[in-house]
């Protein structure tokens, strides 16, 4: 699996105040997705893409590439995250629903490649912005659980590692409100060990 995650610190300030401000003109998804709103199965032949990348990139590979390009190019405002299968030469893409953003993702699947694109309502940067707020916040919570780890999931939604996600989990929502607290997942994470 991978996940390419960006941050710019100031837009990420701007998200925050966009996504803590009114709701006016935002989207209503209730939450991320689980089945596709669209599925492309690739047509362009193997190897016709401009070079990105090595000469023996997979096509999968080629496709993420020029996916990556897309995503953080003119779409930016658009692209959530994406999580990938490469055994299944497959990978799931998140947005914010965008007919031309869709149209130029698909277009660019080769061959073999299959594309599983997810209605969000946020994009990457408004996730960063949630993940830079828990993270500045990371020893508040001392005493009552641990905070290990945050970050982009891969699938529109920010990871909370904890040592106790029963007790974390409802605080924590509790803390960061209703319109960020459907984007957390609040899972189990070992203590990290020195070696």
């Amino acid at each position: 699996m991978r996940a390419r995650v960006g941050t710019a610190a100031a837009g990420a300030v701007l998200a925050l105040a966009a996504l803590q401000g009114s709701g006016a003109g935002a989207q209503t998804v209730a939450d991320v997705s689980s089945s596709p709103a669209t599925v492309c199965h690739g047509t362009r032949p193997e190897g016709t893409l401009p070079d990105l990348g090595f000469p023996d990139d997979t096509p999968l590979q080629r496709t993420l590439n020029h996916v990556d390009k897309i995503a953080y190019g003119r779409y930016a405002e658009k692209f959530t995250s994406m999580a990938v299968d490469e055994e299944g030469s497959s990978a799931d893409v998140y947005r914010v629903p965008s007919a031309s953003f869709d149209a130029a993702v698909c277009g660019i699947a080769e061959k073999g490649v299959t594309l599983r694109l997810h209605d969000t309502d946020i994009n990457e940067e408004g996730l960063t912005a949630i993940v830079d707020r828990i993270s500045e916040d990371m020893g508040r919570w001392d005493g009552t659980f641990q905070l290990r780890e945050v970050g982009h999931d891969g699938r529109g939604h920010v990871h909370i590692g904890v040592d106790d996600p029963e007790t974390a989990e409802p605080i924590l929502r509790k803390a960061f409100g209703e319109r960020i607290a459907k984007y957390l997942r609040v899972g189990y994470t070992p203590q990290a060990e020195l070696q």
